[in-house]
């Protein structure tokens, strides 16, 4: 996949990226895997957390997702031969 790859093209892709984040970094897994794509301009990708935040009580990852980013980023160039920015909606 090139880096021109649309944000449709992503999401079709993203279960993949997250089967692999989960075989390589569950606590990683764990901190995505419920993010939406919002934005995707070809070079960076924006997540939105807002539904996970509503149930902030137990699924509230915002400062550990800091520290796993390279594992997604990582699971996201073995997966769609890519390298992206990831930036976090507030």
């Amino acid at each position: 996949m090139s880096a021109s790859l649309t944000l449709a093209e992503l999401r079709s892709r993203w279960n993949d990226v997250l089967d692999h984040l989960e075989s390589h970094d569950r606590v990683a897994w764990i901190a995505y895997f419920d993010a939406r794509l919002a934005e995707f301009d070809g070079t960076t990708l924006k997540l939105d957390f807002s539904d996970a935040r509503k149930f902030s009580g137990g699924h509230e990852y915002s400062p550990t997702r800091v520290k796993l980013e390279n594992s997604l980023k990582a699971s996201i160039q073995t997966v769609l031969k890519i390298e992206i920015q990831i930036k976090e909606l507030v």
